[in-house]
């Protein structure tokens, strides 16, 4: 099992960004940390020993150190952390100090996630990014200083104006940070952003996708990263435990606003608004927006999706037998490969059509 802790706060709001989070203004942060520990209490079973944590957001690292503190130590009364195996924590460059990072270790925080997004300055003012391009290397500094053991930098790719020539140059500035994993998102244009309404869903183009996808594939693999998940590189076995939980399928629990959990086939989503969380919580209530029963079908639809963008490929408990034909062409053509074991990989060239390929196998 495993456990994800939404932090909607930022400092400010990114144009590109689709997730739920605001900006503090009047939010009781005392009332929102209480209200997190009220859900673990009335959600999570009695004993729950998750095996990763995940504290994604918004920016969890706008939350103080007495803020955090009373967080972790009011979860443990309803959680056994003795079992945790890696606890991430999604932060932003130059939003942190020495100290912070000093009681993160001290927790017990084993992984940051840090949202670089590019190495060019008018990229960063593009997407909205108040740090600079040395504000990112600073900041890996200090993690590693700290004796933090793991961390991951976010990088974006197919920004509005962004040449070949920024996204080589963002990647080899990240390369030289030597992070254990780097992450490379292809920027969609998702609705109820600024961005969404100021390109439109169909803005960008698939030729210059392509070629920032492969460039980022031959660059990172021949620096010794492995290309694990379509959007996702490791070296040193430093894989997101966490994701690749959620990429199998495994349940997961979710608490805080906004954030989502699948336990026994059971989809929830908590209320997307922090001051309604809080007060359904202080009435000793969860606050949830919806709650659905997956069908076979519907799950194994959501499966074909996530794993078949892995490394790991689709288990053969996966695969029809009327999928025969379809695979067939899909090897013809090198999209994909059957291995000793049963599994379809998808290659490279399968992998830019992952979604497209997962629709032809429901």
């Amino acid at each position: 099992m495993h456990l994800y802790i939404h932090v909607p706060f930022c400092n400010k709001i990114c144009p590109y960004c689709a997730f739920y989070k605001h900006k503090l203004g009047n939010t009781d942060i005392r009332g929102y940390v209480r209200s997190v520990i009220t859900e673990a209490k009335l959600r999570l079973p009695q004993g729950y020993r998750p095996h990763t944590i995940y504290f994604g957001g918004g920016t969890p690292s706008m939350l103080s150190p007495t803020h955090l503190n009373t967080l972790v130590e009011g979860l443990k009364e309803h959680i056994d952390f003795t079992g945790v195996q890696e606890w991430s924590f999604e932060t932003n460059p130059a939003t942190f100090t020495p100290a912070k990072v000093e009681q993160w270790v001290q927790l017990g925080i084993n992984r940051v996630s840090l949202g670089a997004q590019s190495f060019e300055p008018e990229l960063l003012q593009l997407l909205g990014r108040e740090h600079s391009p040395q504000q990112i290397a600073q900041s890996v500094r200090m993690l590693r200083e700290a004796g933090l053991p793991q961390v991951n930098l976010d990088l974006m790719f197919s920004l509005p104006g962004q040449t070949l020539e920024q996204w080589q140059h963002t990647l080899q500035e990240a390369l030289a940070l030597l992070p254990d994993h780097i992450s490379t998102y292809n920027l969609t244009y998702e609705e109820d952003t600024a961005f969404f309404e100021a390109y439109g869903a169909d803005a960008g183009d698939e030729e210059t996708d392509v070629a920032m996808f492969t460039m980022a594939d031959e660059m990172l693999t021949n620096h010794g990263y492995r290309h694990y998940e379509i959007s996702n590189y490791a070296r040193g076995g430093a894989v997101s435990h966490h994701n690749l939980a959620c990429w199998r399928g495994e349940d997961y629990y979710g608490l805080g606003p906004g954030a989502c959990g699948t336990v026994n086939n059971t989809r929830y989503r908590n209320t997307e608004n922090t001051a309604t969380y809080i007060a359904a919580l202080s009435m000793g209530q969860l606050s949830e927006a919806e709650s659905e029963q997956l069908t076979p079908q519907a799950r194994r639809a959501e499966l074909l999706g996530l794993q078949l963008r892995t490394d790991e490929g689709l288990p053969p408990h996966l695969i029809r037998e009327q999928d025969a034909d379809f695979i067939n062409m899909l090897e013809a053509e090198q999209l994909a490969l059957r291995t000793a074991d049963g599994k379809l990989k998808l290659t490279l060239k399968g992998r830019l059509l992952a979604d497209e390929i997962a629709t032809g196998l429901m």
